[in-house]
């Protein structure tokens, strides 16, 4: 709790440059608290302060908007002959965006060596092919290199994000999620490629602060864990030994009148965005479809200069205004997406059993009685976030006269099925859930961006969270990111899922790993996603209710068939009381 007398809170950035904006600079800032509300006054002591350099950066901003449509000459922007003109807008006529090719309107962006460049899409959805391809390409600047790069995922081989890290231009990735490319596993761990990981909920923030002129907040997402106490690997040496080069540092947090602790970030202020629309009229006005929206909006409103590759382009007032997911105020160039495969990355197609919820037989033994016992924990009219693996096989147990509605992080309300080509659906790389996979969307469904799907999150508009984990402690500590001295993923979205406050958070894992160790410990021993968050931990021998108040403890209220507590006791690392009566897990 923030006492009534001032604190000081300093905070320390480890880059100078606006690339990396997650940790802070040299300031000071002072905290001054009453019981009814908390100030924060800011106070800079250098000129190399991220919040100098933020205003600094919106004045540059407003400058380059301002000039793109003016009749003042600037070198830039408007030293150009009528030919020149004609080609470069590619459409004559008053407030026309259109650009002929990427390739132009990467020139024109003025990125430059050591930019930030913000991309949209999640996995290989949304993702804006032609302009990739083309910052890609030899044919574009060679001497555009050493750039961060600031997206959700990391993409895979050879396409889209894949394409530009073969490519040698990036210096720095800043991502959730960097599980799925082999190449971009390499340049890692060899030294050639630094990753700076931050929970996914976090990035689409942080962007959106940029764009709304906010130089930082606070969120709950991290706190007391490895992301805001620091140490998490950024580069390792490139000499092969494995060692972390460069970790990341610790992040400035503060406690608030709900006893809640909360990590600072930075607004994420990139040079230039690259977004994927659906449809575009021609001063920008922009239309997502389906999840492809995910980041795309976020990466357009924090950028200086935004290029959006559309799918249509229409003429303007064909567009309803209702129907506008972006305004075309944040919207400087417009291409048509030349490159449109629109490949997908992880084709899941259900069968007339499957859609009918007949899946015995798919999932059997221990692990369907994690997963038939976790579906027990909806209630009706629950919204509810499923994790991937286990807690996404929960969906196909609903009991009779439970109806829930499920979210999907990455932009979707009203989670569907699998496409079921029997009936007619086919799988649509437009409409994904949050492990990549194809799905369709129920009656009643809606999409939004990243960082609307996380703040309903964060809010507590979700009622139940399920997800896996490979260690959860007695207080209701998660761990269930990261192993250290193996490949570092990412944290997804799984911090924010877990640390929103009224959200109930279900673990289920298997009781013991591979190895016969305990993974239900007194303290964990693997970096934390969560301090003290867990609620209920499933696992294949019983159901634990977690005590998070007072120091934590738990109870076991549930037990396996065949199992008997002192089996439970000889596999837990912990103390535990235990419920009487006991009933059996079903």
């Amino acid at each position: 709790m923030i006492s009534r007398s001032s604190v000081i809170i300093v905070a320390r950035r480890t880059r100078t440059t606006l690339s990396s904006l997650s940790s802070s600079s040299s300031l000071v800032s002072q905290v001054v608290a009453s019981p009814h509300k908390c100030t924060i006054q800011f106070r800079t002591t250098r000129t190399d302060s991220p919040f100098e350099n933020f205003h600094a950066l919106q004045r540059k901003n407003q400058w380059q908007r301002r000039s793109f449509s003016s009749t003042a000459e600037t070198p830039h922007y408007h030293e150009e002959t009528e030919q020149q003109h004609r080609h470069n807008h590619f459409e004559e006529g008053s407030g026309s965006k259109v650009l002929p090719s990427a390739m132009i309107a990467l020139q024109k962006s003025g990125l430059a060596r050591g930019d930030t460049v913000a991309v949209g899409g999640f996995g290989l959805g949304g993702v804006p092919e032609s302009l990739l391809n083309a910052l890609s390409s030899t044919e574009f600047d060679l001497d555009v290199q050493d750039l961060t790069v600031a997206s959700l995922t990391a993409g895979v081989d050879g396409f889209g994000l894949g394409k530009l890290f073969e490519s040698g231009r990036v210096k720095r990735m800043i991502s959730s999620y960097v599980g799925e490319n082999k190449n971009f596993e390499q340049m890692f761990f060899n030294g050639k490629l630094e990753v700076e990981l931050i929970p996914q909920g976090t990035i689409a923030a942080r962007l959106r602060a940029a764009g709304q002129g906010m130089p930082a907040f606070f969120t709950p997402t991290g706190a007391g864990t490895m992301y805001a106490n620091g140490g998490i690997p950024i580069k390792y040496k490139p000499d092969g030994s494995g060692e972390v080069e460069i970790a990341s540092q610790p992040r400035p947090t503060q406690v608030f009148d709900d006893g809640r602790e909360y990590v600072m970030e930075y607004a994420l202020c990139p040079e230039v965005s690259l977004i994927k629309a659906w449809k575009a009229d021609k001063r920008g006005n922009l239309i997502f479809r389906g999840t492809a929206q995910n980041a795309n909006p976020d990466a357009a409103v924090a950028a200086k200069i935004c290029i959006v590759e559309a799918e249509h382009i229409v003429e303007v007032g064909e567009l309803d205004p209702d129907e506008v997911h972006l305004p075309g105020v944040y919207a400087d160039y417009v291409i048509h997406a030349s490159d449109n495969e629109k490949r997908i990355e992880r084709l899941r197609e259900s069968s007339s059993d499957e859609a009918n919820g007949r899946t015995n037989g798919v999932v059997s033994g221990p692990r369907e009685r994690i997963i038939r016992r976790a579906a027990q924990e909806f209630r009706d009219g629950m919204y509810v976030n499923l994790g991937i693996g286990m807690p996404t096989l929960a969906s196909n147990y609903v009991p009779d006269g439970i109806s829930i509605e499920l979210q999907a992080e990455n932009g979707l309300l009203g989670l569907g099925p699998y496409p079921n080509p029997s009936r007619g659906q086919k799988a649509d790389a437009d409409w994904i859930n949050a492990g990549k996979e194809t799905v369709t969307a129920n009656p009643g469904a809606s999409t939004f961006s990243s960082s609307e799907s996380f703040g309903m999150i964060r809010g507590g508009h979700v009622d139940l969270t399920i997800l896996g984990g490979l260690q959860c402690s007695s207080s209701g500590d998660l761990a269930s990111f990261f192993v250290p001295g193996k490949l570092l993923k990412g944290m997804g979205g799984a911090m924010d899922l877990v640390s929103a406050p009224g959200t109930r958070v279900v673990v289920t894992m298997d009781h013991t790993a591979k190895d016969g160790s305990p993974k239900i410990m007194e303290k964990c021993s693997l970096p934390l996603t969560g301090r003290g968050v867990v609620d209920t931990i499933i696992t294949d021998m019983g159901v634990f209710d977690c005590n998070k108040e007072n120091d934590g403890g738990l109870t076991l209220v549930e037990i396996a068939r065949g199992v008997t507590v002192d089996d439970v006791k000889a596999a837990t690392a912990c103390t535990f009381s235990v419920a009487d009566p006991l009933p059996f897990m079903d």
